[in-house]
């Protein structure tokens, strides 16, 4: 009888190792960052490393190279960044649809990085305009997607976590480039075009990876191709939550003008133009540094709080540009200016995937940067008419009170998750 009492001992004793084992097992699960996040991130890295070479120095390069007036800045920024949305919605709808993401991350990230080299040989900036448009096409058929297919790799206990892995990467890439345009610019003073030739480099490695790396996810709780599918354009499913976020992301919107508008004021208060792209290194390095902080803060205390936060914080980076008076006001706004963009950037894509079903993930994604980009439409060309008409100062103002505005909103929001669609037997296209 001893011996049966200390065989069964050890066997529950086994069966409880076993147990925790699986429940440390199920931890590790949990807590291993998945691989469709870490090769997104690293694409996301390269492709920032060769658009941020350009980006910082593009008005710089339209101003003192191409003499284009900053109201054609304002337009080019606008429409660029509209393709970007009117693109985003349709990919979006159409990822879900086809139950496939890599697909259009693929052609989106390959686009953009063959486009951007061609910079180097536009001779006025008109021909700046149809690049840029390309280049945003390019951004508006790989984001949806690419969003969606981060919150399907992983799991809702750490999207944060994900989504903000993804944002510190790709924000890496982002300081490597202007601190590569400030070194080529310090030994080429005019070495703009130079510039355009070498983002080629970060931008074809970001082909290969995405080509090579970027895996499919399907879920069991899926159909098959040809089975049920969903509405052609659900976009009453996505519920009230999502609707009111997105509302007050767009009253955001209509403040957030161009970074390009950032880098002219920089100029403006008496910043050298080698110099401007430090500032902008220095902006990302603090974004980067945060993201992934940030990223597990709304995994405990909800995206929503963060996101006011950061809304709030934008506002007053605005406000501190247009009473900026001198280069150092430029240099400590910049350092500034990567909290708040580190609190709202990748969070509120986060907080949209919480919000709606996870079939219409990429709707949403889509339908959000739709609704954001028809806002930065005349946002950036406001501001640059602004500029030119009022005061250098005067869009700076504007900005801070549309986004105080967005804040105070964010802070009254009450979040609902909508909930699932009915599919239909439609076909996919």
């Amino acid at each position: 009888m001893a011996e049966q009492g200390n065989v069964a001992s050890e066997a529950a004793a086994d069966s409880g190792a076993r147990h925790d084992d699986g429940a440390s097992s199920g931890r590790a699960r949990l807590d291993r960052v998945p691989r469709n996040v870490v090769v997104l991130g690293l694409v996301s890295l390269l492709t920032d490393a060769s658009s941020e070479m350009v980006y910082p120095i593009l008005p710089l390069f339209l101003v003192n190279v191409l003499h284009a007036p900053v109201s054609a800045i304002g337009l080019i920024e606008s429409l660029a960044e509209a393709t970007a949305s009117f693109v985003k919605v349709a990919s979006g709808r159409l990822s879900d649809r086809l139950r496939r993401r890599r697909p259009m991350v693929a052609l989106g990230y390959s686009l953009s990085n063959v486009v951007k080299p061609l910079l180097a040989i536009a001779p006025g900036w008109p021909a700046v305009l149809g690049l840029r448009v390309a280049d945003r096409f390019g951004k508006g058929v790989r984001t949806a997607p690419r969003d969606a297919l981060i919150a399907d790799s992983g799991t809702p206990e750490r999207r944060g976590r994900d989504f903000g892995l993804h944002r510190a990467l790709d924000t890496v890439g982002a300081a490597i480039g202007p601190l590569t345009a400030w070194a080529v610019l310090t030994f080429v003073p005019d070495g703009y075009r130079l510039i355009f030739w070498l983002s080629a480099i970060p931008g074809s490695l970001a082909i290969v990876l995405v080509l090579v790396g970027v895996r499919e996810v399907r879920h069991p709780s899926e159909g098959r191709e040809h089975g049920p599918r969903l509405p052609l354009m659900p976009l009453r499913r996505l519920g009230s939550g999502f609707t009111a976020f997105t509302l007050i992301s767009v009253v955001f919107a209509l403040g957030n003008s161009s970074d390009a508008m950032l880098v002219l004021r920089a100029q403006n208060v008496g910043s050298p133009p080698a110099l401007i792209p430090l500032m902008y290194f220095v902006f990302n390095v603090v974004a980067a540094a945060l993201s992934l902080p940030l990223g597990h803060l709304s995994d405990r205390i909800g995206r929503k709080r963060v996101i006011a936060f950061g809304f709030a914080g934008y506002a007053a980076v605005y406000a501190g540009f247009a009473l900026a008076g001198g280069p150092s006001a430029a240099w400590l706004l910049f350092a500034i200016y990567g909290l708040p963009y580190a609190a709202t950037e990748g969070m509120s894509r986060a907080f949209v995937v919480d919000l709606v079903p996870s079939q219409l993930r990429a709707t949403a994604l889509g339908s959000y940067t739709f609704a954001i980009g028809l806002a930065t439409l005349p946002a950036s060309l406001v501001a640059g008419l602004l500029w030119d008409q009022v005061s250098p100062a005067a869009p700076f103002a504007v900005s801070a009170v549309l986004m105080a505005a967005a804040a105070a909103a964010m802070v009254l929001h009450r979040p609902v998750k909508a909930s699932a669609p009915v599919l239909t037997q439609e076909s996919p296209v």
